[in-house]
């Protein structure tokens, strides 16, 4: 199975909270955006100031989500990826979930067995719309 990942899987596993993606496991080939190191860096520094988290916990969960990215086939956020992230969908979508989307739809074109992971429902809405396969979000 080749799989497009989400920030939000990312950050579950690398946070080691409940329920984080099952089929992870037997993915023989995962990617993202390049917007995932973003989100998730900044999730974490967020977490950093607002909870005050102690410089070892900060350290650990970088080191974690880095880890998870060594291991993807980042996509850059290019110009395409911006213009396809701007024109509609068929469902609501944020900003950041209609880049994740976009940058979806364009690797299914040289993977048409992509599948798509995200624990976000509303994202899961999204890329059900376009024809997705969609793990870690029941129906």
């Amino acid at each position: 199975m080749i799989v497009y990942v989400d920030t939000s899987v990312l950050l579950r596993l690398a946070l080691g909270e409940p329920d984080p993606l099952a089929t992870w496991a037997t993915a023989e080939r995962a990617m993202s955006s390049e917007l995932a190191r973003v989100e998730a860096l900044r999730t974490i520094d967020r977490a950093r100031i607002s909870h005050t988290l102690a410089d070892d916990v900060v350290s650990e969960r970088r080191a974690g989500v880095l880890r998870l990215l060594d291991g993807l086939d980042l996509v850059a956020l290019d110009a395409a990826v911006l213009v396809r992230s701007a024109e509609p969908f068929p469902t609501a979508l944020g900003t950041l979930d209609a880049i994740h989307l976009s940058t979806a739809l364009m690797a299914r074109d040289q993977h048409p067995e992509l599948v798509f992971a995200t624990h976000d429902r509303a994202l899961a809405t999204g890329a059900r719309a376009v024809g997705f396969q969609v793990v870690g979000v029941p129906t």
